[in-house]
């Protein structure tokens, strides 16, 4: 079995930006201009328009010190994502939505045992990439790192946190982190509304992925695929350790299969009975009991919606398209609260509790979806590591490593 090779800068670049004219892709390139620009990171932009790439390199070299080159590549030209692939150390790509886009990008990187990452939360894809790539990716040694944005970063990357500081406040065994969703501010991207309505069309095609779709293990690795965790809540309830009134969190759905298949790849280190959930929360007391309710029915009319082809095309025409997103001050207003409480258990059996909180300062959607990409392709590209390779998530690919650069870039994570 061999190892990730190693981080010698042999190729000519450190990362390219894979879908860089894109809105998304325009902020993550702005983010490493001016975190990394002046330094000796070696990035490059690539897309399939040259003029437009090179609008946004000009952009860029008028705020930052910064002259990057340009790649020209096609999603649907295999000899061109090749090309990117052989002379990366890392892709990082916002170009989705990733069922129709993105796999014959993560096939070149598997091949040239190329670091990856990308911004999906469509779990058909991860899965058929689990399926297609995951044995081929350990031979080669390419990470490929799904879900490096708002979903399923807090997430994942959370509840490494809280594994690592039950270890180091209480030596004891992680049994259970429920996470909620609390406070935020944002626009909602239109790139994840382009995802949803594919997968809603996709399961009118293919009603199998029903299946797929709501098995909470549906991400593990086979043979792996069953737990103390059942279907995500939807209902309405008081959750009596947060004192809150919570309701169903549509980003559940690929976050809480991330987060199994982190503890199911790194050998269940929070245990084989270690149980996730994730929620909204809403409040104490009527008011808070109310907006749960609310919230919970629009989840639902946005899911029967979504279910059916003239419902789902009125809410394509309402929702923001893939390529929009709010201002800058928008995303500078932005911002989002996640609550996380953990249980575990001691070796002579004492249960403890620890509290922990996540929290970006931007727009979670965009602002601080493109830091937590950013950084996830930095840090690939940088860090020294041992893990191997293969179809991963950010704590099983990065942990500790990626948790030190988002405390540095100004995310909480805290415990």
């Amino acid at each position: 079995m061999k190892l990730p090779r190693k981080r010698d800068r042999s190729r000519p670049h450190d990362i390219v930006l894979f879908g860089a004219t894109g809105f998304t892709g325009q902020l993550v390139a702005e983010y490493l201009a001016e975190h990394y620009g002046p330094s000796d990171v070696r990035v490059a932009l690539a897309g399939r328009n040259a003029q437009k790439l090179e609008r946004v390199r000009d952009d860029l070299k008028r705020a930052f010190p910064i002259d990057w080159p340009i790649l020209i590549a096609d999603s649907f030209d295999q000899a061109s994502l090749d090309r990117v692939a052989s002379d990366a150390s890392v892709v990082c790509t916002t170009v989705g939505p990733y069922q129709k886009y993105g796999a014959g990008l993560v096939a070149a990187c598997v091949e040239h045992g190329t670091d990856y990452c990308d911004l999906t939360g469509e779990t058909p894809f991860i899965r058929e990439m689990v399926d297609q790539h995951h044995d081929r990716a350990r031979e080669t040694g390419a990470r490929i790192v799904h879900c490096c944005g708002f979903d399923s970063i807090p997430s994942d990357i959370g509840t490494w946190m809280m594994h690592r500081e039950m270890q180091a406040q209480h030596d004891a065994q992680l049994r259970e982190v429920k996470f909620f969703a609390g406070e935020q501010k944002g626009g909602f991207s239109g790139g994840t509304v382009a995802s949803m309505m594919l997968i809603a069309e996709r399961i009118r095609k293919e009603p199998e992925l029903r299946k797929l779709l709501g098995h909470p293990y549906a991400l593990n690795p086979p043979g792996e695929r069953s737990g103390p965790d059942r279907n995500d809540s939807m209902g309405v309830k008081l959750d009596r350790d947060l004192g809150m009134w919570t309701g169903p969190f549509v980003m559940a759905a690929i976050n809480t299969r991330v987060v199994r298949r982190s503890n199911a790849v790194m050998g269940y280190p929070y245990g084989r009975d270690f149980r996730y959930s994730e929620r909204m929360s809403f409040g104490k007391g009527p008011r808070g009991m109310a907006m749960a309710s609310m919230v919970a029915g629009g989840i639902t009319g946005f899911m029967a919606a979504a279910a059916f082809e003239p419902t789902r095309n009125l809410l394509k025409k309402r929702l923001p398209d893939p390529g929009e997103g709010p201002s800058e001050e928008a995303r500078e207003k932005g911002f989002f609260v996640v609550r996380l409480i953990a249980k575990g258990e001691t070796a002579d059996g004492r249960e403890v509790e620890l509290r922990g909180r996540v929290e970006g300062k931007k727009d979670p959607g965009y602002g601080e979806t493109a830091k937590m990409l950013g950084e996830s392709a930095l840090c690939l590209a940088l860090e020294p590591s041992d893990r191997e390779g293969g179809v991963l998530t950010p704590a099983s690919a990065m942990g500790d490593a990626l948790l030190a650069r988002l405390r540095a870039a100004d995310m909480v994570f805290r415990a």
